[in-house]
């Protein structure tokens, strides 16, 4: 008996193992896939699929102010004065609902734990609808440093099905002075004090500006300008090769037989960050002083009257690094530089950005659009995934939704008139878009590039806009051929360049590529309906 007794207690140990490690394998299958899990987009809808012809494009605008009121945080004391929570260095908080957390507004980018200590500029989602041909889309822009793709579908699926929408394109301008929307920089890695009460206070701002852009569509002109920025100024490219998304495009809506301004749609690649990391004010960075610049005008000396409206300013190309961190940018004046990270550094990169916006929309060159078509497609599709990235999605720490050793994620491509706009649910580097990827020696994956043709160059319209962390946010998208982690290094260099450890791999950017190209190809081809909007 005692045998058999032994051998009973041991297979209930082991079966309680078993199911252990069954109950913990749902688990963590359930966690990395999200809450939508079933999700998929997939949409391709024209003039052709509708069966409507196009008659007046119609434009609608909407803004939602988003900014945190501090006074509903814990005050603390930065005894330092390192703008950084360090109560080992002196650092204290006054627990004011007794809840045994500092619940502060934790600034997003670069280093974690900063708590802000005062708001310079108001944080907005700011967003477009537009409408033609029996085809509905709206399109949003929130001041944040990045919204994982779970988050943008309980937006879609909070919409009420009255507003006949085709496509919901959300995108965050990646300002490094926001509060922290993904929960990475929360306090510590591993004690993270996410405030998810502020996350839905953007998510419903979303819902609502949507609602109400819809509800004031109305006839508009359309005219289209880009303008190349010389690099010089304005950004640097902070890794080899240097390839910059230099041409700032922008669409001005204007009420038909006046120069009234609904809105200005504007996008342009450069990271929003020239306030540094030791900014302990929340702020939009330099696109607030462009969105101001657009609407209200530009000051002497130099300036220029501005346009009115709502602008609309979406983040371009921003891999490789494009960033003004190192960048002297001149004063309008032509007689003050900025070389160090300030206000007056910031203001003077966003008001010359407006200028040039202003100079091109009012230029003879600017393009009316005669075609006022509207055509949408979007779908879902996997990215293979790699070393970190992989385990942190499998975990549900971060992005969720992991199928298998890939992530799920979106791209979209519209087509209004004759401007036309590819998303990117990352940070795509310029090259990819523009030309010029390398194979360097040294770098791990030699062999063909992958990712070509340019994305641009693919793209049918007059102006060609690209939105960066639209829809989610899964870090930078590399050509294969330039990824680089193992010795010997590119570039003769002794270590590695920064970007990799921010990417979920070396086939992120060349499956998004081929990924992108297809939709290009869908929506200039045979039409369907939304199959899951």
């Amino acid at each position: 008996m005692g045998f058999f007794r032994r051998h009973r207690i041991l297979g209930g140990i082991l079966g309680g193992f078993l199911g252990l490690v069954v109950v913990l394998v749902v688990f963590v299958a359930w966690r990395a896939k999200g809450p939508y899990r079933f999700y998929r987009l997939n949409v391709v809808k024209t003039a052709a699929a509708t069966g409507v012809q196009p008659g007046p494009l119609e434009i609608g605008a909407a803004t939602r102010d988003i900014t945190p009121d501090l006074s509903q945080y814990d005050p603390w004391v930065d005894a330092d004065g390192d703008n950084r929570y360090r109560p080992d260095k002196g650092d204290t908080y006054t627990d004011a609902n007794g809840n045994g957390r500092f619940d502060a507004v934790w600034l997003a980018g670069f280093n974690n734990n900063r708590p802000a200590q005062g708001v310079h500029d108001p944080l907005w989602v700011r967003a477009l609808a537009y409408r033609n041909n029996g085809v509905t889309g709206v399109m949003v822009a929130i001041d944040s440093i990045g919204i994982t793709n779970e988050r943008f579908i309980k937006v879609r699926k909070s919409l009420p099905d009255t507003l006949g929408l085709d496509l919901v394109t959300l995108a965050s301008t990646h300002v490094h002075e926001a509060p922290d929307t993904m929960g990475i920089w929360s306090y510590k890695i591993l004690r993270g004090y996410f405030d998810e009460a502020y996350m839905n206070l953007v998510l419903d701002a979303c819902r609502e500006a949507i609602v109400e852009a819809v509800s004031t569509l109305e006839p508009a002109d359309m005219t289209l300008a880009s303008a190349r920025i010389e690099p010089d100024g304005f950004m640097d490219d902070s890794r080899l090769p240097h390839v910059y998304d230099d041409q700032i495009c922008a669409a001005w809506f204007t009420r038909p037989g006046t120069r009234e301004t609904i809105a200005t749609l504007v996008s342009w690649g450069n990271h929003p960050e020239t306030l540094g990391g030791s900014n302990p004010l929340i702020t939009s960075d330099y696109p607030h002083f462009l969105r101001e610049g657009i609407e209200n005008g530009v000051g002497e000396p130099n300036g220029a009257p501005g346009l009115g409206g709502t602008c609309v300013f979406f983040s371009g190309n921003l891999g490789g690094l494009m960033t003004q961190l190192h960048t002297t940018v001149p004063h309008r004046d032509g007689q003050q530089t900025f070389e160090k990270a300030s206000f007056e550094k910031a203001q003077a990169l966003g008001e010359n950005a407006a200028l040039a916006v202003l100079q091109a929309l009012r230029d003879p060159g600017a393009v009316p659009s005669v075609n006022t078509e509207v055509a949408v497609a979007g779908r879902s599709f996997l990215i293979p995934l790699h070393g970190l990235f992989n385990w942190a999605i499998l975990a549900g720490v971060i992005h969720p939704g992991w199928y298998w050793g890939k992530g799920r994620t979106e791209v979209h491509a519209i087509q209004i008139g004759d401007l036309a706009i590819l998303t990117v649910p990352g940070e795509l580097y310029p090259e990819i878009a523009e030309g010029g990827v390398e194979c360097p020696d040294g770098a791990d994956y030699p062999g063909d590039i992958l990712e070509t043709p340019p994305l641009r160059q693919a793209m049918p319209g007059k102006v060609n806009m690209m939105f960066n962390l639209a829809n989610d946010e899964i870090g930078y998208m590399l050509p294969k051929t330039q990824w680089d982690t193992e010795a010997p290094y590119a570039y003769g260099r002794e270590k590695p360049q920064y970007g990799e450890e921010n990417s979920g791999g070396p086939l992120v950017g060349a499956t998004y590529h081929r990924a992108a190209l297809e939709l290009l190809r869908d929506l200039n081809g045979p039409a369907t309906e939304a199959v899951n909007r």
